[in-house]
């Protein structure tokens, strides 16, 4: 069963393979940065204050339905940006909306961060902090608000069913999401195909790449924060 499942896996070169190299050695590097991380100087400490302001002057800005984006530190994340083909700026994705006075992302989340799997419901500052991210990003798609009221619905939905992280990157399958997938799938049906988002080809895998959400004539820039 491993054997087989681990031949599917490379099949999906590139996504997987980079993933499965990313996974291999995310713990060394890991332990290769600790000393950078564990930090505390007085520099560092301003850092990280600067950016949770930033963080909550941000919070204003955004609408329920928008797409955050991140910017993460580690392995995969560098590993996530080098799949887009246009902007490389981000590596992770979900949808915004508030839920009684709180600003909350609903992402699709894989790796050693989200043991279960599961798409995750989390707080904004949670999902934007300084200490795991260089930065974050907020975009928003030209939708009437039946629309905008849709997507959220089905994220939530998607939540709720407790759709797992799909590791082989199949965009044919709903049982299972990647990221950017979620997000994709979450506003194409969402808007009954009215809003269109490309697909990126490597290989003759066809995926969702970060950059294929943003740059997008149907999605406009709120705001680019990128930790100082």
């Amino acid at each position: 069963m491993m054997i087989d499942s681990l031949l599917i896996f490379f099949k999906r070169w590139p996504l997987c393979y980079l993933l499965f190299l990313a996974f291999a050695c995310a713990s060394q590097k890991e332990k290769e940065n600790s000393f950078d991380t564990k930090r505390d100087s007085v520099a560092e400490e301003k850092k990280i204050n600067n950016a949770f302001l930033q963080i909550n002057e941000a919070t204003k800005t955004v609408n329920a339905g928008d797409l955050i984006l991140r910017t993460g530190k580690d392995f995969i994340s560098d590993v996530m940006r080098k799949l887009s083909q246009h902007d490389k700026t981000y590596s992770h994705c979900g949808i915004a909306n508030w839920e009684n006075d709180t600003l909350f992302v609903y992402h699709a989340l894989g790796g050693e961060f989200n043991p279960d799997q599961k798409i995750r419901r989390d707080a904004f500052e949670f999902f934007c902090n300084p200490y795991q991210n260089r930065g974050f990003g907020i975009f928003r798609y030209k939708i009437n608000p039946g629309q905008q009221k849709n997507i959220i619905q089905l994220a939530k939905q998607y939540y709720s069913q407790q759709i797992m992280f799909d590791m082989q990157f199949d965009l044919e399958t709903n049982d299972r999401m990647y990221c950017s997938e979620y997000v994709y799938k979450s506003i194409v049906t969402a808007t009954s195909g009215a809003t269109t988002i490309n697909t990126t080809t490597l290989n003759k895998i066809q995926f969702i790449a970060v950059d294929n959400l943003f740059v997008n004539p149907n999605c406009q820039e709120i705001k680019r924060i990128k930790f100082e």
